[in-house]
């Protein structure tokens, strides 16, 4: 990100806001089909008592976990991309 005068421009800001959204909407996907992949059967089938609460309470201990892992993830890698300074006389990759 650039700044101008301390202050960020409404590219900036744009860039901020559709990361932001990128990161939430790719997160609960990956926090969803976790839970789905390890509660799933637990909500499908007939399973023993036990197995059933396990895989249920596993899957909701693992979704938010990697739904914040994967938000933090997203916008720290934001941030170091928009923190890289530019290298005069390079050519950019789709030039």
């Amino acid at each position: 990100m650039t700044y101008d005068g301390g202050r960020r421009t409404q590219a900036d800001r744009d860039a901020l806001t559709v990361e932001i959204g990128y990161a939430l909407c790719s997160a609960a996907f990956a926090a969803a089909v976790v839970f789905g992949a390890v509660a799933g059967p637990a909500l499908l089938f007939t399973l023993p008592g036990l197995l059933e609460t396990v895989l249920v309470r596993t899957g909701a201990v693992l979704a938010p976990v990697l739904f914040t892992a994967r938000v933090v993830a997203v916008l720290v890698r934001f941030q170091r991309a928009a923190a890289q300074p530019s290298q005069p006389g390079r050519t950019s990759p789709d030039s």
